[in-house]
């Protein structure tokens, strides 16, 4: 972030891919400085660009966030559907786009299948332990639903359990949460 960015902080987004599903949810605070702006954002959008289906969670400024997943909606068309070709193409614009340079914020996104942190470091990470967490209290998500994974619990309550587990940590996270839900195409009896 600039130094003269106004003390702007973020949000918890979550991935949680288990039993066929994958799930992302996120917060719905949005804070300058010490002062919470609004507490009903939704950072979790599903998308459909040219048929496919996918699910992203941004974390950073909201402006920049929608800039990026325009730019994944026309990745998307552009590579029909294929997720991870299109999040490569958009980290490669990403990182050499001077306008794209200047946007603070990542992404988590999943068709179903493939479950992906893309960055502007040029970064698309597939994440180990079927768990992705981005923004302020995602290392807190990140290690609530690494320890809730061997339990009997589905992605869903996996990703709420954690999430309100950072939202107890995490001053820019609250519990007022959007969650979208997908199957993988492996996935039977969804």
């Amino acid at each position: 972030m600039s130094d003269d960015f106004p003390g702007w902080h973020g949000t918890t987004i979550i991935g949680v891919r288990k039993g066929g599903r994958v799930v992302v949810a996120g917060d719905g605070q949005v804070s300058l400085g010490q002062t919470v702006i609004k507490g009903t954002a939704r950072k979790v959008r599903r998308l459909k660009p040219g048929g496919a289906e996918v699910v992203a969670g941004f974390a950073g400024s909201t402006a920049d966030a929608f800039t990026l997943l325009e730019r994944l909606e026309g990745k998307l068309e552009a590579h029909r559907g294929q997720l991870a070709r299109a999040c490569i193409e958009l980290a490669k614009d990403w990182r050499t786009d001077k306008y794209l340079q200047k946007l603070e914020a990542m992404l988590i996104v999943t068709d179903g299948d493939a479950l992906l942190i893309v960055t502007g470091a040029g970064d698309v990470l597939e994440p180990e332990h079927d768990v992705a967490a981005i923004g302020s209290g995602g290392n807190y998500a990140l290690a609530a639903a690494r320890g809730l994974m061997e339990t009997d619990r589905d992605a869903e309550a996996v990703a709420r359990a954690a999430m309100a587990i950072a939202a107890d940590i995490c001053v820019y996270t609250n519990g007022n949460l959007t969650v979208e839900s997908i199957a993988g195409s492996g996935a039977q009896g969804d």
